[in-house]
């Protein structure tokens, strides 16, 4: 069975479909800072993480690793993980630093919940084409 850092590595170095694989049927892979961009804060079972996480590594950054990996705390059933991206975003042409704050919580050898925190102004320059200007423009 997976301890928590092992999925959390295989997560970080995994394709979308295998990072999505690693998620229990009722895991949930939670963003909850994407609200503010108008996107799902929480993404649920195998099937829906690894669609958003082919949207991830195929269009916001194509070819994108999560590099600089430091584990802060681990536990057989726990890990906090700090990780980057430094990628061009296949979305608005944009080179992006962007910095991840993982806490995964393992459950059977599967991730039964993984809480991401990023800069959601970082995500915004990524997402859209003219970055946090149209997000203001949406809640105008």
């Amino acid at each position: 069975m997976k301890t928590a850092k092992e999925l959390m590595l295989g997560y970080i170095e995994g394709t979308a479909q295998q990072s999505g694989a690693l998620f229990a049927e009722g895991g949930t892979l939670e963003l909850p800072y994407l609200a503010s961009l108008g996107m799902p804060p929480v993404l649920k079972g195998p099937t829906e993480i690894a669609k958003f996480l082919g949207f991830l590594h195929e269009t916001l950054y194509p070819g994108f690793a999560f590099k600089d990996v430091k584990i802060h705390i681990d536990t057989p059933d726990q890990v906090l993980a700090e990780y980057h991206i430094n990628s061009k975003s296949g979305i608005s042409g944009k080179d992006v630093k962007q910095q991840f704050f993982g806490h995964l919580e393992a459950k059977g050898g599967k991730i039964a919940r993984l809480r991401e925190a990023i800069d959601v102004i970082v995500a915004a320059e990524a997402i859209f084409p003219n970055g946090l200007a149209d997000v203001v423009a949406k809640r105008s």
